[in-house]
């Protein structure tokens, strides 16, 4: 499949095949090639440079990589570097031409075992034509041994494959400040101005899955700022106010929608696992089978209880019923009791939700419709899907097999009817749920209450204020054993000076010890910390480590590294960290992804061990345990993005027709454009909104051409290597 042809991805079937060794490969070599001539003819010079990201061939995790260089039916090889991933060669290969026609160039990478044979770690091959015309000089991409394709016919089985590819450029933060703040003040105006505002424009202007990704990206936005509260008042004020039949409320897929719910899965995550992930851990060892639908029923699963022949039909509904009421009666009693809990954010959003509701449907007839806007999102968009597919939610490891899948899908229609309050409940095509409707009933008026007691909450976001403490002082987020690297004044870093300690997080200190009991503990002030970042690979040859960078009183930074035994151990602790320093002041804008080691940091090769970081840091603040930062600048770029492919639209809709017809209808028909129906002062603000958001868009339009610029002059006038 093409890339390049389709740079949006591919949706299709793809037939399973036999898996070749040699065919899995991954990242990249550098080299220099030169074409010479002497007296003695024609002669090939090839420096290989390095390597970078192998494929970990050795039970270490790395590889002892070297370089076997053809050319016609001559070959020479590098030498070997050992327990490395990123090998630096530095070595120049010649190869003289032999009789005959011209030959392509051939450069292989392989993992040199003392025992067996050497492991494929991948190639790159250069066309005669090539070599003449325009010698290799650069990184480039490793690639299998080409071999002819076996299609299987499908008998190994296919897979679905829906993959979309995205490449972009994030250009320092100061160019992102002026669309930053046009969004921060859309959220801030007074509520007759909602539809000039850019975030109504952008509501417009995206649709399907750009809509789900925006809404998360925009709620990752506003909750850096410390704006999620206003961000989501001021979606759900516009989709209420176009509303108007309250039982189509938030059922549609609105920007409004998908923010908050991305809101909940961003900051209840934790609160989700503790709600649900014991109950949900049961049904998962147990493994008991449960089925209400006749037409579903497997008289033979059920284990059997009498000597009067195979269980009837009615005994499986009543055992079933009898084990789907155990586990429904724990999750009710978890979710009603878990007020306390409840993250005060989430709980200020539905306060302000089911303020707005209220204002926007008074009716008594409409009683229970600011409920239904709560359980709506918390019950049918959060608990039941996470019930349903634990996995997505990380409450397990892996999926369910099908039998528990049956039992976790009947739990989520009950948890869903529940949510629905009573609405619908015996009617359509699933009246096999009959039995558990006593208990459904029962469950509703908890509900109710529960719901109560969660919008009962005092407190207002700070708007525009910085981001605050996400961690209590005195609560342990995180704990477990690292390797800290030991601080070795040689500079000296080799992969011994990591020792094992264990570590404990809360939100004053970051502690560590030889082990949990030890009373001698070290520690340092989550105050003093200025970033949290991941480290190269190639920095230690080690893999998944990170950097802890803190001040002291006198200003001096000091780094310690910790190096973690997993990517989701690695993610976990950077999420905590960022989460318990985000209060702090003065963090650093860059910093250095590698190790100062042999008189210079291994990045970006600088001497001096003082010099400025050559890698932007990430934002302060992250979003639970499941290791999602926060990232202002991808995200505003990816928000520009998306105005970018509607810019013409936008010039059209509000600058440029000047005959828009408007109907006293239009204006109270939900999904209304944004100028339909709008009053001339209305439609005045639409188009002064509409200029300046453009403005801000050809502003960064500009930045983006100069970096680019930039870049290609910086290639240009780089050296080519001798």
């Amino acid at each position: 499949m093409c890339w390049t042809r389709i740079p949006w991805g591919i949706d299709s079937w793809i037939n399973l095949s036999h898996v070749d060794p040699d065919a899995e490969v991954q990242g990249e070599i550098c080299l220099a090639v030169q074409m010479l001539e002497d007296v003695r003819g024609r002669c090939l010079r090839c420096h290989v440079l390095q390597a970078r990201d192998l494929a970990p061939r050795d039970i270490s995790g790395t590889s002892d990589p070297f370089a076997r260089v053809f050319w016609g039916s001559q070959s020479l090889e590098t030498s070997t570097i050992k327990k490395t991933r990123f090998p630096h060669w530095d070595e120049v290969l010649e190869l003289r031409e032999m009789p005959g026609s011209p030959s392509p160039l051939r450069v292989e990478l392989w993992d040199w075992d003392m025992v067996g044979k050497n492991d494929f770690l991948g190639m790159v091959e250069f066309p005669p034509q090539v070599l003449q015309q325009n010698p290799p000089n650069g990184w480039f991409h490793l690639l299998p041994f080409p071999r002819v394709e076996e299609d299987s016919g499908g008998s190994l089985g296919a897979l679905r494959l829906k993959v979309r590819l995205t490449e972009d450029r994030v250009l320092p933060s100061q160019y992102y400040q002026p669309l930053r703040e046009l969004l921060m003040e859309s959220v801030l105006r007074p509520a007759e101005e909602y539809a000039a505002s850019p975030l109504a424009v952008l509501e417009e202007l995206t649709s399907g899955d750009c809509r789900q990704e925006l809404a998360t990206k925009l709620v990752k936005l506003f909750l850096g700022q410390g704006l999620a509260g206003p961000f989501l008042d001021y979606l759900t004020r516009r989709e209420v106010a176009r509303t108007t039949d309250p039982n189509t409320l938030f059922r549609s897929n609105s920007l409004a929608s998908k923010s908050m719910e991305q809101f909940l899965k961003l900051v209840g995550r934790p609160y989700l696992h503790e709600v649900l992930r014991p109950v949900i851990n049961r049904v998962f060892e147990e493994r008991k089978y449960m089925e209400l639908d006749p037409c579903k029923m497997d008289l033979g699963r059920t284990r059997r209880i009498s000597f009067k022949g195979a269980p009837s039909e009615e005994h499986v509904r009543e055992v079933s019923l009898g084990l789907l009421t155990g586990y429904l009666g724990p999750i009710m009693d978890a979710i009603v009791g878990s007020v306390g809990r409840c993250p005060p954010a989430i709980r200020l959003a539905f306060k302000q939700l089911r303020q707005c509701v209220e204002e926007r449907f008074p009716q008594a007839e409409h009683e229970d419709v600011k409920n239904l806007a709560i359980s709506g999102f918390l019950f049918l968009r959060f608990f039941a899907p996470a019930i349903l597919t634990p996995k997505l939610f990380d409450l397990r490891d892996q999926h369910a097999d099908p039998q528990t899948s049956r039992s976790l899908l009947l739990l989520a229609k009950a948890v869903q009817s529940i949510g629905n309050l009573g609405q619908q409940l015996g009617q359509g095509k699933e009246l096999w749920m009959a039995p558990l409707h006593p208990f459904l009933l029962q469950s509703i008026s908890r509900v109710r209450d529960f719901l109560d007691q969660l919008v009962d909450v005092d407190g207002k976001e700070e708007p525009g204020g910085p981001a605050r403490a996400l961690v209590p002082p005195s609560v342990t987020v995180r704990e477990g054993y690292l390797l800290k690297r030991k601080e070795e004044p040689s500079g000296l870093a080799t992969r011994f000076a990591f020792k094992k300690r264990y570590f404990r997080l809360s939100g004053e200190m970051l502690s560590y010890s030889r082990n949990p009991e030890w009373q001698t503990r070290s520690s340092i002030p989550v105050s003093h910390i200025r970033a949290v970042e991941r480290v190269d690979e190639g920095a230690f040859q080690l893999p998944h480590v990170m950097q802890v960078v803190t001040q002291d009183g006198a200003g001096a930074l000091h780094t310690t590294y910790l190096q973690c035994k997993n990517v989701n151990e690695l993610n976990q602790w950077l999420s905590a960290l960022r989460k318990a320093s985000a209060p702090n002041p003065d963090k650093l804008a860059a910093c250095h992804p590698g190790a100062f080691r042999s008189a210079h940091w291994t990045c970006c090769l600088q001497a001096e061990r003082s010099a400025a970081g050559c890698s932007r840091t990430h934002s302060a603040v992250t979003l639970g345990d499941w290791s999602d930062p926060l990232d202002p600048d991808a995200e505003t770029q990816m928000v520009y993005r998306q105005l970018l492919l509607g810019r013409d639209r936008l010039r059209m809709k509000f600058l440029e027709d000047s005959n828009l017809v408007t109907t006293p209808e239009a204006d109270t028909e939900k999904g209304s454009s944004a100028t339909e129906g709008a009053c001339p002062d209305a439609l005045a603000h639409q188009r002064e909104a509409a200029a300046h958001l453009l403005e801000v868009l050809a502003d960064l339009d500009q930045a983006h051409e100069e970096f680019q610029h930039q870049e290609q002059r910086k290639v240009a006038l780089r050296p080519l290597r001798p």
